[in-house]
């Protein structure tokens, strides 16, 4: 079956006689028992839902996987993986040691550093695109479980890891690969199919496209990954509520058309930024101008609708991001609207100063802007990008201090 018919037709209520064409949301907190002494397949919608199953299926057999896992957010996605992942062969005295990507999410970041390390588990941070950096840091001995977790491409300086090979590395020395596909979503890249042994997703970006939901998934073939992680989503509480989960279904019909649409539109904002005097430069795999252009055609189905692009001026970036008109400034990506940040004020403004100070983690460039590709007429974008900037040349100088960072 084709991919684009695979997110738009599935079985909506496997099993319901009334045989709906859309999942029913079942908006209930239990379920009647036929028995006193023992429990049917739900019981409690925490421990299990039938719209989150249609969901979690799914979500499954798209990126190719055994389990599949819906939960509250991106962060409580990662979370629970980081959590069942060293629950696995732990003892007392050997946290294992978990390696991840210098570009990473800045709320993954502030995870990692202030409550992951703290439990003991040995962190440390290499540039996964350079494979004898990796291959180096899988070297060092662990007395527990060794874990790489990355981004490919990553958030926001868009570059691009060789899954494949790392998959080998980290399974010829006994660890294993975690993969953020959240960038290109499922419809453009499937990590489990390059080798990795578990996904993530941020659900609330491509997965529910719409902005209008917060979301987190997991997915794996590994059957005791996915028995620690189903027994944290129900033991703490973090599985995605049902009404949630069908706004994520209802998103998923519709991510092969948004996707694509933002995947052609974003190469032709990538184009004109790239040709612009005042940009310095564009980071963007579609170019070929990009280090990972190639890798990324290997491994991916297409570039995705995320850039990002720098100018060498804080100050103009910040005035490009307030003079858009079609741009909105927010947080997050992938929904159906174009948005514009700067990454170190808002998304990255999270990561701890003391992992930048101790060079544990590169500082973002204070001028960098990211952009998320949407729906709209990329001539209508390029014409909102080229008068924001002809205005912020002539009123950079104009702009008064603002507050400190929002620490998303």
């Amino acid at each position: 079956m084709h991919i684009d018919t695979r997110f738009a037709r599935f079985d909506a209520a496997p099993g319901d006689p009334c045989r709906p064409t859309s999942t029913p949301i079942y908006q209930t907190a239990t379920f009647e028992q036929e028995s006193a002494l023992e429990f049917g397949r739900f019981d409690y919608t925490r421990s299990g839902n039938p719209t989150r199953t249609v969901l979690e299926d799914k979500l499954a057999e798209l990126e190719g996987g055994r389990f599949g896992f819906a939960l509250a957010s991106g962060m409580a996605a990662l979370s629970t993986l980081l959590r069942a992942a060293f629950s696995l062969d732990v003892t007392p005295t050997s946290r294992g040691s978990l390696i991840v990507g210098s570009d990473l999410y800045g709320g993954t970041t502030r995870l990692i550093e202030r409550l992951v390390a703290p439990l003991g588990v040995t962190v440390s941070s290499v540039d996964t695109t350079d494979l004898q950096a990796v291959r180096e840091a899988l070297a060092n001995p662990s007395s527990g479980p060794t874990w790489i977790l990355l981004e490919s491409p990553s958030n926001p300086l868009l570059r691009v890891s060789d899954i494949p090979a790392i998959a080998e590395l980290a399974h010829a020395s006994g660890a294993r690969l975690a993969v953020d596909n959240t960038a290109l979503s499922p419809y453009l890249q499937n990590p489990l199919a390059l080798g990795a042994d578990v996904v993530a997703h941020s659900g609330t970006k491509h997965l529910g496209g719409h902005g209008d939901v917060t979301a987190g998934a997991l997915v794996t073939r590994d059957e005791g990954l996915a028995e620690a992680i189903g027994f944290l989503q129900n033991a703490e509480g973090t599985a995605l509520a049902p009404f949630d989960s069908w706004l994520l279904l209802r998103g998923i019909k519709t991510l092969a058309v948004r996707v694509a649409q933002e995947n052609r539109n974003a190469l032709e904002v990538a184009k004109f930024l790239e040709r612009h005097p005042a940009v310095s430069k564009v980071h963007y795999p579609g170019l070929p101008s990009h280090a990972g252009h190639d890798l990324l055609k290997k491994q991916a189905r297409g570039t995705g609708g995320l850039l990002s692009f720098e100018t060498k001026d804080p100050a103009f970036s910040r005035a490009i991001c307030e003079s858009t008109k079609l741009f909105t400034i927010a947080v997050s990506f992938g929904s159906t609207n174009s948005t514009i940040s700067l990454p170190c004020k808002m998304s990255h403004a999270s990561v701890p100063d003391q992992a930048i100070k101790q060079g544990r983690i590169a500082p973002l460039p204070a001028d960098l802007v990211r952009l998320s590709i949407g729906l709209e007429n990329p001539g209508d974008l390029i014409e909102d990008l080229k008068q924001a900037l002809v205005c912020s040349q002539q009123s950079e100088a104009k702009l008064k201090p603002r507050a400190g960072p929002l620490l998303h």
